[in-house]
Order: C-alpha cells, then sequence, then structure tokens
C-alpha cells in the first residue's frame, strides 16, 4: 500500500504536535498578533483622520492654528515625528534592561508594561482625553515593533540556524493566522462595542502572551546550556547604547540596517498615498472613524490571508533548500515592478493591490529569512543591535519618508512611485550586501534538538 507524501498543512499539524517548543512559540506568536491586529485598524484610522482636534492635544491644535499652518495637511508627518522622537527616547531604556535583567525577567516585565499602557488608553478614550488619538498612534507603532522584535530575539535563544529554517516559516504563520484573526474581531465588534472595549480585547490576548514566555523559558535556558554549557542563561551586560554601537561597526549589522531602512521606506511611500485615499473617501462622513477602521482592517485581512499561504507553503521549503538568498531578494525584485506598474498607472485599486503585495512579501519571505540570519550572532547583537535596527532604524525610515512623500506629492502620485523605484533599488542592494555578509559568519556546530524539561 503506497503512502502519500505530507501535505504542507500536514507537516505543520505533526510538527506542533511532535515539538512543544513549537507548540508554544506558534501559540506566542499567534497571541501577540492577533493583540497587535486589534489595534492596528484603530491606529490607522487615526492617521486619516479628517479633524486634527480629535488626534492632537488641544494646545498644538491651537499652535499651528496660531501660526497659520494647517494640522490637518501634516498629520501623517506630525505623528511620524513623534514616534521617532519615542523610539531614540525609548533606546537607552531598552539597553538597559536588557544590560542588567535576564531575558525570563525582562519579557514578561515588557508585556505588563504594554497591558498596563492599554488601560491607560481605555480610560483616555472613555473619558474623551485632548490628543488621545496621537498618543495611541504612537504607543501603536512602538508596541509593535518592540514586541515582534523581542519575541523573534527570544526565538533565536530557543532555535539554532538550522532548526529556525525548519521552523520560522511555521512560527511566522501562527503569527499570520493573529493577523487574520485580530482584524476580524475589530470588523465585527467595533461598531457594537466601541472603540475603548476593544482595548481591553488586545490585552487578554497580550496577558496570554506571558503564559507562552514562562513555558517557552525552560526551553530557552536548555538550549542555553547546550550552546555554552552554562546551567542558567546570563545577563548579556554592557553599556546601554551599545547596539548603536554595533551596527556602526559590523558590516553584516550595518547592511541590515540599510535593507530596513530602505524596506521601511518604499512601505512608507505606500501607506501615505493609501492614507490620502481613504481621507478623501472619507471627508464629509459623520462616521468616518468606523468607516475607516473597517478599510483598514480588510486590507490587514487581504494580506494575512496571502501570508498564510506563503508561509505554509512556500517559506519552509525555500529556506530548507536555497536558505535566505531567494527570500530577501524576490520581495525587493517584486516591490520594484510593483512600483513600475504604479508609476505607469496610479489608480487607487492598484495602489491597494501592490499595498498588499508589499506588506505580504515582507511577512511572509523577507523577515522570516532575516530573523533566521540572527540565529548565528551572538546574544548582544541579537537583543540589542538588532532591537535598534527594528525600531530606531525602521522609524527613522518612517519619519524620512513621511516628509519625502510629502514633497513628492505636491507633483503627484507618478513622482512618488518614480522616486519609490529608487527606494526599491536600495532595499534590493541591502538585500544582496545582507546575503554576501552572513555567508561570512563562521558555521555553527550541529546542535541535538533539545528535549522537553522536565
Amino acid at each position: 500500500m503506497s503512502h502519500q507524501p505530507p501535505t504542507a498543512l500536514g507537516r505543520l499539524r505533526a510538527s506542533l504536535r511532535q515539538s512543544p517548543p513549537l507548540l508554544w512559540s506558534f501559540l506566542y506568536f499567534f497571541f501577540l498578533l492577533t493583540g497587535y491586529y486589534v489595534l492596528r485598524p484603530i491606529r490607522d484610522a487615526v492617521a486619516a483622520s479628517n479633524d486634527p482636534a480629535t488626534v492632537f492635544p488641544r494646545w498644538l491644535v491651537d499652535w499651528f492654528g496660531g501660526h497659520g499652518i494647517p494640522l490637518g495637511e501634516y498629520q501623517v508627518q506630525v505623528l511620524f515625528m513623534g514616534t521617532f522622537a519615542c523610539m531614540l527616547l525609548l533606546q537607552p531604556l531598552h539597553g538597559a534592561l536588557v544590560s542588567r535583567f535576564r531575558r525570563r525577567v525582562f519579557l514578561p516585565l515588557l508585556y505588563a508594561l504594554f497591558i498596563a499602557c492599554l488601560i491607560g488608553f481605555y480610560w483616555a478614550f472613555r473619558a474623551e482625553i485632548s490628543g488621545r488619538g496621537a498618543a495611541f498612534f504612537i504607543w501603536v507603532a512602538v508596541f509593535n515593533l518592540y514586541a515582534v522584535s523581542v519575541f523573534w530575539s527570544f526565538m533565536s535563544d530557543i532555535y539554532g540556524d538550522d532548526q529556525a529554517r525548519g521552523v520560522y516559516g511555521y512560527i511566522a504563520a501562527g503569527g499570520t493566522m493573529g493577523g487574520l484573526l485580530g482584524p476580524e474581531i475589530t470588523t465585527r465588534l467595533v461598531e457594537r462595542l466601541g472603540v475603548s472595549n476593544m482595548l481591553l480585547v488586545s490585552i487578554a490576548f497580550l496577558s496570554l502572551c506571558i503564559l507562552c514566555i514562562y513555558r517557552l523559558n525552560r526551553w530557552a535556558r536548555a538550549r542555553e546550556q547546550q550552546r555554552s554549557g552554562r546551567s542558567d542563561e546570563q545577563v548579556i551586560g554592557g553599556g546601554v547604547l551599545d547596539g548603536l554601537k554595533r551596527i556602526a561597526t559590523d558590516p553584516l549589522l550595518r547592511w541590515m540596517a540599510v535593507l530596513m531602512f530602505f524596506g521601511v521606506g518604499v512601505g512608507t511611500l505606500l501607506y501615505n498615498e493609501q492614507n490620502t485615499i481613504v481621507r478623501a473617501m472619507t471627508l464629509g462622513d459623520p462616521a468616518a472613524a468606523e468607516v475607516a477602521t473597517r478599510f483598514f482592517s480588510r486590507i490587514d485581512r487581504w494580506i494575512n490571508w496571502l501570508v498564510l499561504l506563503i508561509q505554509v507553503f512556500v517559506t519552509r521549503a525555500l529556506l530548507k533548500r536555497y536558505g535566505v538568498a531567494p527570500l530577501m531578494l524576490g520581495p525587493a525584485i517584486a516591490i520594484l515592478f510593483g512600483f513600475a506598474v504604479l508609476t505607469a498607472s496610479p489608480l487607487p485599486m492598484l495602489v491597494a493591490m501592490v499595498q498588499v503585495m508589499t506588506r505580504a512579501a515582507e511577512f511572509s519571505l523577507g523577515k522570516p529569512a532575516r530573523e533566521t540570519i540572527y540565529t548565528k550572532v551572538d546574544a548582544e547583537s541579537r537583543y540589542k543591535a538588532k532591537a535598534a535596527i527594528d525600531t530606531v532604524v525602521y522609524r527613522g525610515g518612517d519619519v524620512t519618508f513621511a516628509w519625502v512623500y510629502k514633497g513628492l506629492a505636491a507633483f503627484g502620485s507618478q513622482m512618488v512611485f518614480l522616486v519609490g523605484m529608487g527606494v526599491a533599488a536600495g532595499m534590493a542592494l541591502g538585500a544582496w550586501k545582507v546575503i554576501r555578509e552572513q555567508r561570512k559568519l563562521p558555521a555553527q556546530p550541529v546542535l541535538q534538538a533539545v528535549p522537553a524539561p522536565r
């Protein structure tokens, strides 16, 4: 009797059953991105609001008005500048936490801080505090980058390079399923429960992340003992700005930062163009916030369905057989092609389609490939330099290209996408350089699978 080869979904189910750490990693990312994607459409609706008075604190609205500057025309740029400033201020704090505390301590502490912030925003939305929209937009942007960056750093504590190639596609699929559930929850419940109560839903999912961290700590400690012979994880130590210093001196990390900067650039140009389209679409609508929230949640849903299909059926196979090269170069080339199409015909529907393609390629291919590389570097690079690239460099790209968009928009959408082709070319160069540099890393010793601790 012949046996059919297992399908991709069959391999996923079997892997989750046979590997407890993979199951908990899968659930951790699922809960994290569900909680985030409940919040993301609310954040995007804030940026697309046509009334700055509902977004910014009254004193800032009055200051802009007193100087004859229409704040609404610079809304996204101001929000991105605020986000970047917060990233710069938080980088030393993050470095201090990483330097002084073991991961099993600062990871739950970080999530407890996230939950405390959401409780504060719940009160601010209920009380209609002035400036709550801008503060929430900035906080969600900070939360997303730090929470996801730390998640993947933690995964590199548990899995070696060869294991990562086999399981990172599956773990990312867990996050994508959360990315599908989160917008669905918001789409169905936001009009019934209101914006403030959606924050309580997110808190519930983030609380489950802490449980997953607690369960995974045992495998992280076992892997640390297998790697170094130490019975427990060690404090990383060092200074609070060591991550930025590492980026400046290490060629691999430097090109990782270049890749991130230009990769963010193409996304920011698309995001701003889409934001302009939504603001025009909802102008004068009394239910503009709810309409914009539903629109962005649908975009997120389309992206995550495409990401899930690629992660389950393509990502693992490519990583195992060819390594990171096609996963890093493929998205850059696809984005370059998409911007060329938009330069020729910048229709709103095409903008949405290229936005879906760009983010789907990043989440399903580019990000798992980059995270696999981090399994081959030391803990300081994983927790400090990586965090700086994923936060400061990321939001630096955001604010830079938000202003680039503002200047280009005066010349029309075609000029935006023509320049975007150059940005996509910079992304492709960064990907090629990272591929070359990561090949110089020393080969890791073959490690046995970590047994389930007793």
